[in-house]
């Protein structure tokens, strides 16, 4: 069958398996020629490994310097007679594929990681078939709804601002314009569910559960991942209901910093720059913003994208050789850097300030935006012939 891609408002209906297999392959590419990581760690977990910088991640890790067995935990629907699937199925596939030529081992478990039994069969297979630890946990775990873990009943998030209502512009990928729309402010409640889905009490779980079983080795370290972003968008988010997430789990990387100290551990969060995911592009009134970020980066080139994030992350602040992890006054991991540069927000402050919704593509980089949104989907990528039809059958009888 021949596959287009069908965008409805931010979230593509169709993926490409061809098109997702060579954008992980460019992944791959690019790690082993970048700056490699040395003294990495050898097993891996992470939740939430099939896109965005969970996937990057253990891309970087499985080939760019370390040679990690890894395992990867997350929620993708396979090919059926309804439809294609997810490109995270597809990553994950690929992912797995690439990394057994290499001898490593690449377990990829799809499924609900919020669920008890999920938690359960991981650390079974790490007992049993993984060497009995491991030596790094990547939370990166992104989602709008997760099961309260008492009750079972849905929890779940507002994307909303705290505090007053905000005006604010979003790109809208299915009809390439710039809308005007109001952010409206959270209630206690929808400020409290936001938190518990996005903030680091599953972690916790995850961290306390893997423990309890045993199987976090002798100087295991954590990672989750944060935006903070610059003074431009914190209305938006650092002083939304997705800020108030984000400080819950900087503060539970304190907690968790004292547990791992037990077994001479550590835990951090990592901050990263803005870019485009499957996450991101639902957040409003942000887009305007990563336009002109994109095309200042760019232009005086220090733009990275997902994976040139996670191999810096990596190579340069957590596994040079040196033994210490490179972290600011509080603890958190700043890749965020050379965006919050005060050259880079003045520059995006002046395109900001003359865009408006019949310029935008112009005075930002929606290119740019609009070809990473269609990368994730497989789309987009100049060595697939999207004319050719796509074989379906070799992917319905595969497990990935």
């Amino acid at each position: 069958m021949i596959i287009q891609p069908v965008i409805k408002g931010q979230v593509a209906k169709t993926c490409h398996p061809v098109g997702c297999r060579e954008a992980v392959l460019d992944q791959i590419n690019y790690v082993r020629n970048a700056q490699q990581i040395k003294e990495g760690p050898k097993k891996v977990l992470v939740l939430g490994s099939s896109s965005g910088f969970g996937l990057a991640s253990r891309v970087s890790l499985a080939f760019g310097g370390a040679r990690a067995d890894t395992i990867g935990v997350a929620f993708e629907r396979g090919p059926n007679e309804k439809g294609i699937g997810s490109a995270g199925w597809y990553n994950s596939l690929t992912f797995r594929e690439e990394a057994e030529k290499e001898g490593l081992i690449a377990k990829n478990f799809i499924g609900d990681a919020f669920s008890p039994d999920m938690r359960r069969q991981v650390v079974e297979y790490i007992k049993n078939e993984f060497g009995g630890s491991v030596d790094l946990v990547i939370y990166s775990l992104a989602t709008g709804v997760r099961p309260d873990p008492k009750t079972g009943e849905m929890i779940r998030s507002s994307l909303k601002t705290v505090g007053s209502p905000l005006t604010g512009y979003t790109v809208n990928l299915e009809t390439d314009a710039l809308e005007e729309g109001v952010l409206d402010c959270a209630s206690e409640q929808e400020i409290e569910d936001t938190v518990r889905v996005m903030g680091g009490e599953d972690w916790a779980e995850w961290i306390e559960f893997l423990s309890d079983n045993g199987v976090l080795a002798n100087g295991c370290q954590t990672f989750a991942y944060s935006y903070i972003g610059s003074d431009i968008t914190y209305r938006i988010y650092h002083e939304g209901t997705l800020g108030r997430a984000k400080k819950h789990l900087h503060s539970t990387a304190d907690v968790l910093n004292e547990k791992m100290a037990e077994i001479g551990g550590t835990a951090h969060v990592a901050v990263c720059k803005a870019l485009v995911t499957k996450a991101s592009v639902f957040i409003p009134a942000m887009s305007p913003y990563i336009l002109a970020l994109f095309r200042v980066m760019k232009e005086m080139g220090i733009h990275e994208g997902c994976i040139e994030q996670m191999q810096r992350l990596f190579s340069h602040c957590v596994y040079s050789g040196s033994g210490h992890i490179c972290t600011d006054e509080d603890r958190l991991i700043r890749v965020d850097d050379w965006e919050l540069r005060a050259d880079v927000q003045e520059k995006v402050r002046k395109l900001l300030d003359g865009m408006d919704g019949a310029n935008f593509m112009q005075v930002g980089d929606y290119e740019g935006y609009k070809k990473d949104f269609l990368n994730l989907n497989g789309f987009s990528l100049e060595k697939v012939n999207y004319s050719e039809p796509v074989d379906m059958n070799r992917y319905v009888s595969i497990n990935p």
